[in-house]
């Protein structure tokens, strides 16, 4: 879920920005760019936890940039199937209904919800309930991740919480 990895990233300041503030440029730079980003292989970067390198800047011929290469450690968030999470729901239809974990985007589809558990659209807000609980927005639930797809920028994941100790957290 939560790993410790050491990244890479080619920061390009605008000749203005060179001279004596240059390295908090790079840094504050660094930190507008990376975090709260997707990357597909490694998963969000959450935070960034220090620079370790920041590599002598390179003059782009024609244009008067530097490139600066910069060596950082940051925690990054990647969901994995069968893992299990709290998340918050956000949206009920018919068909299941959307949580969130952080910047994760859960579906929970209407097959991966109990049997006993009902849709009633005439409430409102629309929810699943039984007898004992009731899952509408706001409802803090604990999901199993049945599966994920990653694009560039984005993770989406299906969960269930047809198992044993899923559902409602009360």
């Amino acid at each position: 879920m939560f790993f410790h990895k050491k990244l890479s990233h080619t920061i390009t300041l605008h000749p203005s920005f060179l001279g004596p503030r240059m390295r908090e440029f790079v840094t504050k730079r660094l930190y507008q760019d990376v975090e709260g980003t997707c990357t597909g292989r490694y998963g969000y970067i959450v935070a960034v936890i220090a620079i370790l390198e920041i590599q002598m800047g390179k003059i782009i011929p024609g244009h008067g940039s530097a490139e600066f290469e910069v060596q950082y450690s940051a925690i990054l968030f990647k969901p994995f199937k069968n893992e299990v999470m709290d998340a918050v729901v956000h949206t009920v239809t018919k068909m299941g209904f959307f949580a969130s974990a952080g910047p994760l985007e859960i579906f929970v589809s209407q097959n991966l919800i109990p049997a006993d558990m009902e849709f009633d659209p005439n409430v409102n807000p629309p929810s699943y309930h039984n007898e004992e609980v009731k899952i509408e927005n706001g409802t803090l639930v604990r999901v199993k991740i049945a599966g994920t797809r990653i694009d560039a920028t984005k993770i989406y994941a299906i969960g269930t919480i047809k198992e044993d100790y899923l559902g409602v957290i009360e």
